[in-house]
């Protein structure tokens, strides 16, 4: 029995010490005005801390109503607390000399009203009675709402409050480069340890953390700041800052917003694409639906280069996570997904061999291309010319059809005629009916990639002829794919880790040396551009070599005497790259490639002449191996001729450029595109096509130079033209005709600096046993 008596007093302690134990009052008077505005909703809810001794935290939430007399007085005034638990105060007028309490009637609490004398709002020139109701107190815990509403005749409004208990307030710092926050907590009364945590914004209310996201402890009597790491850039990662005490309320800041990203590739890496039958899902750590992803389609030429198909855009269902309809999508594997984000792009490739009905190849024709269709199901199928760009391939003439009956093995032919072209042809292809969204884009590339390493020497430091050097090998490296070794770009002794060594670092015989030795491995080819300065060169060269000593006369012996006479000069060479930097502003400084200012011709010779004359010495020792295949002499029109080169290089194939740029092609290695049935579709070299090509190439390089040498005028810049027939090295009985532009003063020339590659006039080819053996007009 004592201990149920216990018990019960225990319990009742309980209830009395528990704020939601607490008796609530109302109070009505005449009286204070404070925290009233005229014409605002008259209900005022303030609040106390109420923490209990068990660490939960609860607010005693007071709520404030003023009421007009003839509100009262009408009996049309009722306070309803609708959360978060219901009451329903009705105040009415206390009459004059009786004495009553508040009362209540069938759930409602009447509140007795004191009357008094007239009240004077401030700022306000009418007088009116204006009671105060005073409800104290509404329990409330951590994350509840306190509704209160008030219905009389004149207004009708309700106020609310969230209690959110007690928060640190905390000063936020971001370094986007390294992704972190810094966050420091101010000053506080109660020196208190905090919670510090990065997390993602799901939703207004969900800010949830990742799996490296670990609250971090804030002692302010120790240090009042700390270092959060996150590892993805996201416009909604966001810190919480928040006691260590149970059910703690947290304060958020998100500082990071989508135009505010230095960088959008971290949006890439943490998304997600999924395949699905009918459709393609993309989600991310943030809600999708508020990056503004599209979602596009484009063609895979070859390794990160995807070529966008115009006007492809995918219907998409916003959300959390997005929705592409790929339903009548063309689901070729060289097909990708291209999601955009501003000026931001990731390419996706989803789709698998198994997921396509049909298939098609190009070939050359007749002053055409020809496309070859087969399908395993019935489908109207198209196909138009078009002219590769950044942005996609732009359509060129009409467009030519055919329909498929589902024989796979029957083949059917599209021939899509050149007459009209101004650029490289290229030919896209469709479903047309059946429809379906994205192009196919097949470009005659056999020969567009020199797959061998080459090595450029120069032989002169003349400044027309370095930057046409420099011209001609950014575009062996840009136009053509190739991996070019030139003096030129190695001469700096400031390089990356794991880069090559570079002429300042191993000296110009040792490098040259080496080089020439690596691509003869990897079965490239060494091009020495050849200039008037050359043949100079040579004959001092030609005269030192007959006056030494007959026993020192082997290439290996003569090979170690320059490396020694190289170790010599190495040291030299640095202190004069020094000196380099300072003679920018030389009037004699010459252009490399990269548009930095080189050495003066007399530095720069330190260079080009020692890898020169150790190239004519490699060259020397490939011919009497039988080796000189290896090597090709490069000569530029306006700048060199071809009696230039000595009588001693006959049997190093030699071009003059732009004019030769099809037989340097040629020379550079042969290759063809294979089919998936096994045969070579495209036979490269023979072909009409590929010769066009490879001549709107040498009107680029023309082009190329004339920008970069604008200094070469008159009789110079007359040379850099190529003639009408483009004499094949490889085929002395096969040579290509070009179409004639009459011009005044000029007899069979076209100027390729100008104008355009394909004329209006028809391109006539006879040919015989797949080879072509004459174009002219």
């Amino acid at each position: 029995m004592s201990k149920m008596r216990s018990g019960a007093a225990l319990t009742l302690l309980a209830v009395l010490v528990s704020p939601l134990g607490l008796e609530c009052t109302s109070t009505c008077r005449i009286g204070n005005q404070t925290g009233y505005v005229e014409g605002q909703c008259p209900i005022s809810l303030t609040s106390n801390p109420f923490p209990d001794e068990w660490g939960y935290y609860y607010e005693c939430v007071t709520v404030h109503v003023w009421m007009k007399a003839e509100d009262l007085s009408r009996k049309t005034a009722t306070i309803e607390i609708l959360k978060p638990k219901k009451v329903t105060l009705r105040p009415v007028l206390r009459k004059r000399n009786k004495k009553r309490n508040n009362r209540r009637y069938h759930g409602e609490s009447r509140v007795l009203c004191e009357s008094g004398v007239m009240q004077q709002l401030p700022h306000s020139n009418t007088s009116f009675n204006l009671f105060e109701l005073v409800y104290e107190c509404v329990k409330a815990e951590v994350g509840s709402v306190v509704d209160v509403s008030y219905n009389a005749t004149s207004t009708h409004c309700n106020d609310t409050y969230t209690v959110q208990g007690p928060m640190p307030d905390f000063d936020l710092s971001v370094d986007q480069s390294s992704k972190s926050f810094n966050v420091t907590v101010k000053p506080q009364e109660d020196v208190k340890p905090v919670y510090a945590k990065w997390c993602y914004q799901k939703n207004p209310s969900d800010c949830i953390g990742g799996p490296d996201s670990k609250p971090i402890t804030i002692d302010s009597s120790q240090s009042q700041s700390a270092l959060l790491n996150f590892p993805y850039l996201l416009p909604c990662v966001c810190v919480e800052v928040y006691y260590t005490d149970r059910d703690a309320w947290r304060r958020k800041k998100c500082p990071l917003h989508i135009n505010s990203l230095i960088d959008l590739r971290d949006v890439w890496r943490s998304s997600e694409v999924t395949l699905y039958e009918s459709m393609v899902t993309w989600s991310s750590e943030c809600p999708a639906n508020s990056l503004n992803i599209s979602a596009s389609l484009c063609w895979m030429q070859r390794q990160h280069v995807c070529t966008p198909v115009l006007n492809s855009t995918l219907d998409k269902d916003d959300g959390p996570t997005l929705v592409f309809n790929t339903t009548a999508v063309d689901k070729h594997p060289q097909m990708c997904m291209r999601f955009s984000l501003q000026d931001s792009h990731n390419i996706t490739c989803l789709f698998t061999s198994d997921m396509s009905t049909w298939e098609v190849d190009i070939g050359p024709g007749r002053q055409s291309i020809l496309v070859y269709l087969t399908s395993s199901s019935p489908a109207k199928f198209s196909a138009q010319l078009c002219v590769l760009t950044e942005t996609g391939c732009t359509p060129v003439g009409p467009s030519h059809s055919v329909t498929m009956d589902g024989n796979t093995k029957k083949e059917k032919m599209i021939n899509l005629p050149l007459h009209s072209l101004a650029e490289k042809p290229c030919a896209q292809v469709w479903q047309s009916h059946p429809a379906l969204h994205g192009k196919r884009i097949l470009c005659p590339d056999c020969w567009l990639y020199i797959q061998k390493p080459l090595l450029l020497v120069c032989s002169s430091d003349q400044p027309a002829h370095v930057s046409a050097v420099c011209a001609f090998a950014s575009f062996l490296q840009g136009e053509l794919g190739a991996t070019v070794h030139t003096a030129l770009w190695a001469q700096s002794s400031q390089r990356q880790v794991g880069a090559e060594a570079g002429v300042a670092d191993l000296g110009p015989l040792p490098w040259l040396y080496g080089q020439w030795e690596a691509v003869g491995k990897a079965q490239g080819k060494v091009l020495i551009i050849w200039s008037p300065e050359a043949k100079k060169t040579y004959e001092k060269w030609r005269e030192e070599r007959v006056n030494v000593d007959a026993n020192s006369r082997k290439e290996e012996d003569y090979r170690k005497a320059n490396e020694k006479i190289c170790i010599e000069k190495k040291e030299d060479l640095k202190p004069n790259e020094r000196k380099c930097k300072k003679a920018a502003g030389n009037k004699e400084s010459v252009q490399l490639c990269d548009g930095k200012d080189w050495c003066p011709q007399k530095e720069a010779s330190m260079v080009i002449g020692p890898v020169f004359t150790a190239a004519l010495a490699c060259l020397e020792g490939a011919l009497q191996r039988g080796k000189g295949q290896e090597v090709a002499i490069i000569y530029f029109q306006g700048l060199c001729h071809s009696r230039d080169i000595p009588k001693a290089f006959r049997g190093v194939p030699r071009f003059c450029l732009p004019q030769d740029f099809w037989g340097l092609i040629q020379e550079l290695g042969e290759m063809r595109r294979q089919t998936k049935a096994g045969k070579y579709r495209w036979h490269c070299w023979p072909r009409l096509l590929s010769k066009v090509l490879s001549v709107w190439l040498a009107q680029r390089l023309a082009q190329r130079l004339q920008t970069l040498l604008p200094k070469m005028q008159g009789n110079k810049m007359q040379g850099l033209r190529t003639t009408s027939s483009i004499k094949m090295t490889s085929n002395k009985t096969s040579r290509l005709k070009l179409p004639l532009a009459s011009r005044p003063g000029t007899v069979q020339e076209q100027e390729l600096l100008c104008g355009s590659l394909w004329r209006a006039e028809k391109l006539k080819s006879q040919v015989s046993h797949g080879r072509t053996v004459l174009l002219e007009t």
